[in-house]
């Protein structure tokens, strides 16, 4: 029995620590903010690090400069740039594939973070690690 609760017990931290997530962005930037609500929202315990500089925190994590946008976070290992939608989130967390991280470059209007009455731009989600050319891991 006391092998099922262990067993059980570090099945539930495994889970609960795949929900909690560290977010660096720019006080400035009020899309950072309302991307990490929806993180919140859909279940992601979010600490959040203002930093002035994001420019050096991208570099020292290895986000491609291609894929960059305004804020960087830090999930199970894995780095999730910019306005990535919590369900994209999800399928790499499920998936775990053998990747540094995702990204949604830029800031496309209609993203979590980015709405703004109807507009909607594509948000192309890209799978990227240090050794292969970045490919597209799921469209929004």
């Amino acid at each position: 029995m006391k092998k099922v609760l262990l067993i059980f017990t570090l099945f539930t931290v495994t889970l609960l620590a795949e929900n909690h997530m560290t977010v660096y962005k720019s006080k400035y930037c009020g899309c950072c903010g309302k991307w990490v609500e929806h993180m919140e929202k859909n279940g992601y315990k979010v600490k959040t690090i203002i930093r002035e500089d994001m420019t050096s925190v991208k570099q020292e994590l290895g986000v491609p400069m291609n894929l960059q946008s305004c804020h960087t976070a830090i999930v199970n290992g894995y780095l999730v740039e910019g306005h990535v939608p919590a369900d994209v989130v999800d399928k790499m967390l499920k998936e775990k594939p053998k990747i540094k991280g995702i990204a949604s470059p830029g800031m496309p209007m209609g993203s979590p973070g980015m709405e703004q009455e109807n507009m909607k731009d594509p948000n192309p989600i890209y799978a990227f690690d240090k050794s292969k050319k970045p490919y597209l891991f799921a469209k929004r």
